[in-house]
């Protein structure tokens, strides 16, 4: 039998060293073996398989419970807040944690010593709101109306929302890039997104990998005129959600990584779902915290 290494088997495969390594450490991968600190991989080795998981979560099932009830300083508490100010301090807001917190908490903004974006203020107590309409609808498969109703809830109140040419709710109007990179003209969003999400919602199971997957593609497409990392994350929080894997937030040190991995997904797939795997197991240090149950 012929052996490679690791860095051979993950470039055949289209994922990181690390990804590699970790199957090889777990087992996934069968007849891999070391040799000091060096493993040795079966050039045939089949890419192990994510087991999907479509049972409702005990998370889900927790927020639901703690946002109906109104339970400060539980699960769902917390969500909001590092949800929220995590995707809105990569899109450039200047709030802090703290300020983000007394938002959610008080429905007020403390006094600063600096001057505060009224933007800021408002797509902050937004995102609060589509938080809550992604736990109330998680059920059932992505639409474009789900969509453009979470893109409507972020946005409205805001400056753009005065703009005629922004349309708050509906696909854009002008072209945008991202990262210096073209996205989808506006005049092909539409079949564009609806391709994606009849490519996607003819999966039984959605695996990780496919909704990571959806995001980096509906990232590419950019179907708003602003707020499509906001909007891509949340989708992502919430089909993660719905499948009954763990979710995750992209934390200040990740961010790099996470650009990284949307970039080169075409080419490895691997450096993406490492920064998201990575991002997950922070996550289920806080379920654990908070005694939520979840599956590996």
């Amino acid at each position: 039998m012929e052996y490679i290494s690791v860095k051979e088997w993950a470039e055949l495969h289209g994922v990181s060293e690390r990804t590699a390594r970790n199957y090889c450490a777990s087992g996934k991968i069968k007849s891999a073996f070391l040799v000091g600190k060096t493993w040795n991989i079966p050039s045939d080795a089949e890419l192990p398989k994510r087991k999907a998981q479509r049972k409702q979560s005990p998370l889900l099932k927790a927020l639901r419970e703690q946002k109906a009830g109104k339970i400060k300083g539980g699960i769902y508490h917390r969500i909001q807040i590092d949800l929220t100010y995590n995707s809105n301090h990569i899109e450039g807001s200047r709030l802090t944690h703290d300020q983000t917190r007394y938002i959610f908490e008080t429905n007020t903004i403390g006094i600063s010593e600096s001057p505060v974006n009224v933007d800021d203020i408002v797509e902050t107590a937004n995102h609060f709101r589509a938080i809550d309409y992604i736990i109330d609808f998680t059920d059932g498969k992505l639409t474009e109306k789900f969509i453009k109703n979470l893109h409507r809830i972020l946005k409205t109140g805001t400056s753009d929302d005065g703009k005629s040419w922004f349309r708050v709710g509906e696909y854009k109007k002008l072209p945008n890039e991202v990262g210096g990179n073209d996205t989808t003209p506006p005049e092909n969003v539409h079949s564009e997104i609806k391709q994606l999400l009849m490519e996607y919602n003819v999966l039984k199971n959605p695996s990780f990998e496919n909704i990571v997957d959806f995001h980096q593609r509906f990232e590419c497409i950019h179907p708003f005129q602003d707020g499509n990392g906001r909007i891509g994350r949340l989708i992502m929080f919430r089909e993660l959600l719905r499948c009954g894997y763990v979710p995750f937030i992209i934390t200040d040190d990740l961010t790099m990584y996470y650009y990284n991995g949307l970039r080169n997904w075409p080419g490895i797939k691997g450096y993406l779902t490492d920064t998201c795997l990575t991002a997950q197991d922070n996550f289920k240090i806080i379920l654990q915290k908070f005694r939520i149950p979840y599956k590996d």
